[in-house]
């Protein structure tokens, strides 16, 4: 096993080095700014429930939970399907899949019910799965597999643009207009009809402009890379370093996931800042604009450095302001746990891409397994508040 992932590296540099693959790299921006920002949205969406279903903390946190469920129960059948179709059909169906999920929002408002609402953002998550099974790895192969680090967490930058702007626009559109104190809980609920409406348009016409571009067969180079070099049988979870990452994946999520669904509620404590729900929902911009300087510090720093120190690094940094956080109140620990995402920033595309390296014909299943650990960031959040 150890003497492959060296050969299978090797042989992707060789085909790698003289190919252009900036096009393929700009048009995917696209997907990790709308999953960047669809995700995001969720940070505004449990306030937003929480008020107007009148639910606990435990209950609001079911809208993690479906959602990250999803990436439990999809994310292996996701590897088979991208596996089956290659990286291009599985985006363009994943697009398609995250669009139905948010036009069932319009009639889960409409019914003014919970579990609808729950099962639009199942199928909506379900969407998201696919595209990041199929789109990750896809990254991570164009082009030498030294700089795959530094590639992805490029493309992650935009992702995390998607979060900064996603809370902007959701205080806007849904919590500011069902801030109003005329309005019923019915009409609360459908503040939420339009903003995922267009989301919807935004993911066809996303669908329809990857469906018709032309973009590289890297599953069939793939293949026949597979085919010329020693790669063992078998499946990916042989890969001991993929298991780790897997791992790495499940406690990062859960961590950012944690963080980012309880920020308003932090923020609005007396003794922390007390901020109003509509005005703290604003302060996440602070947090995820952080992931995204840092993404973009990131991609150029692993340019020159081992993306394994980095890594490390980072994860320290992050460490160390989450006990300050916790440890202190009032302005020191707003700005802490704000300054945690510009630390958080590489961690996802990092491990992510070094656990891949190496999979050969495999990646794709490492994808999905990898995409499988998401699901803690839904625990987490559930189990945080559980234990508050």
């Amino acid at each position: 096993m150890a003497s492959s992932a060296p050969l299978t590296s090797h042989t992707q540099s060789q085909n790698y080095q003289d190919k252009n693959y900036g096009f393929a790299l700009t048009s995917l921006t696209s997907l990790f700014f709308m999953w960047g920002f669809i995700t995001c949205l969720n940070d505004i969406l449990i306030p937003h429930l929480k008020a107007v279903f009148d639910l606990t903390y435990v209950q609001a946190m079911l809208v993690q939970f479906c959602f990250f469920g999803a990436y439990f129960l999809m994310s292996l059948p996701s590897g088979y399907i991208v596996k089956k179709l290659g990286y291009k059909k599985g985006i363009v169906v994943g697009l398609l899949i995250a669009a139905l999920g948010c036009v069932l929002f319009y009639p889960a408002a409409a019914m003014h019910n919970y579990p609808v609402f729950l099962f639009a953002l199942f199928v909506l998550a379900s969407g998201i799965t696919l595209l990041q099974v199929s789109a990750n790895p896809y990254v991570s192969l164009l082009g030498s597999p030294k700089t795959a680090s530094s590639r992805l967490t490029l493309t992650q930058a935009f992702n995390a643009l998607g979060t900064t702007v996603a809370p902007s626009f959701g205080a806007l559109l849904i919590l500011d207009s069902a801030s109003e104190a005329f309005l019923t809980p019915a009409q609360n609920a459908e503040s939420v009809q339009l903003p995922y409406l267009l989301l919807a348009g935004m993911l066809i016409l996303l669908a329809g402009i990857f469906a018709w571009l032309k973009l590289p067969d890297i599953m069939s180079e793939q293949k026949e890379a597979a085919e010329k070099s020693d790669t063992i049988e078998g499946s990916a979870w042989q890969y001991r370093h993929l298991t780790l990452g897997a791992v790495g994946i499940f406690m990062y999520v859960g961590a950012e996931v944690a963080i980012g669904s309880f920020l308003v509620s932090f923020l609005a404590q007396e003794n922390i800042a007390g901020l109003k729900e509509h005005v703290a929902a604003h302060y996440i911009t602070y947090y995820f604009g952080g992931a995204m300087v840092g993404r973009f510090i990131g991609a150029a720093v692993m340019q020159k450095l081992p993306a394994g120190k980095v890594l490390g690094f980072n994860a320290s940094m992050a460490i160390i302001l989450v006990v300050i956080a916790m440890s202190t109140s009032g302005q020191l620990a707003m700005w802490s746990i704000l300054l945690v995402g510009l630390f958080n920033s590489i961690m996802f595309p990092t491990i992510f891409s070094l656990a891949l390296n190496g999979l050969g014909k495999h990646t794709a299943q490492g994808s999905g397994i990898l995409c499988l650990a998401i699901v803690g960031g839904g625990n987490s959040a559930t189990f945080t508040r559980c234990a508050c």
